[in-house]
């Protein structure tokens, strides 16, 4: 297993911790920073989350950069990033930080993306490869999520609610990137309009 896929499974192994910090949200205090009142807990869960998503970024950088590109990485890279992504919006949601009508179109995406790949994987055995929207969206998904776990740190005191703008922001990235995925593959389903 090459460096890059390490930190893939690093970032996979971050994920249960990160679950755990949110679901029993321990009573670790909390600190007052820019005019927040921000929980010691939702503080370990973004440096968690960060530490996480800074891996995303190394492993593809790594890859690309020593030819270390396999199918796994571009198998688990994205996976990872879901799952991540994924287990902070449903804490959200319950959190009621997040409508659960966002997530549910994000989550669609999602599974509908997966399926994408999988029947492109069997029809010519190659892996769907993240494209630049899907990154944008992961980028954007990935600071709505930090801001809302730092409580909008530094935009609270001048009532910039940054955590929910770039909510949207990922949400209108997530459709686009969805529509972007099936346009440029629609060829896969040309057998089922003969």
């Amino acid at each position: 297993m090459n460096l890059p896929n390490k930190l893939t499974v690093f970032r996979i192994l971050l994920i249960p911790v990160f679950m755990l910090i949110l679901a029993f949200n321990p009573d670790w205090g909390t600190w007052l920073v820019l005019g927040v009142q921000l929980p010691v807990s939702h503080f370990v869960a973004a440096v968690i989350f960060i530490v996480a998503s800074l891996t995303d970024f190394l492993d593809g950088q790594i890859a690309r950069r020593e030819n270390l590109v396999t199918n796994f990485g571009k198998f688990a890279d994205p996976l990872a990033d879901k799952l991540l992504v994924m287990t902070a919006l449903i804490f959200f949601v319950q959190f009621q930080w997040v409508a659960a009508w966002m997530v549910a179109i994000i989550v669609i995406r999602e599974l509908s993306i997966t399926g994408l790949r999988t029947l492109i994987v069997e029809n010519n055995g190659k892996v769907l490869a993240a494209a630049m929207p899907g990154k944008i969206k992961t980028f954007s998904q990935m600071i709505a999520i930090i801001f809302f776990l730092l409580h909008n740190i530094g935009f609270a005191a001048i009532h910039v609610p940054f955590a929910q703008i770039m909510m949207w922001i990922a949400l209108i990235a997530t459709v686009y990137s969805g529509v972007d995925y099936f346009y440029k593959n629609r060829q896969v389903f040309s057998d089922g309009f003969k």
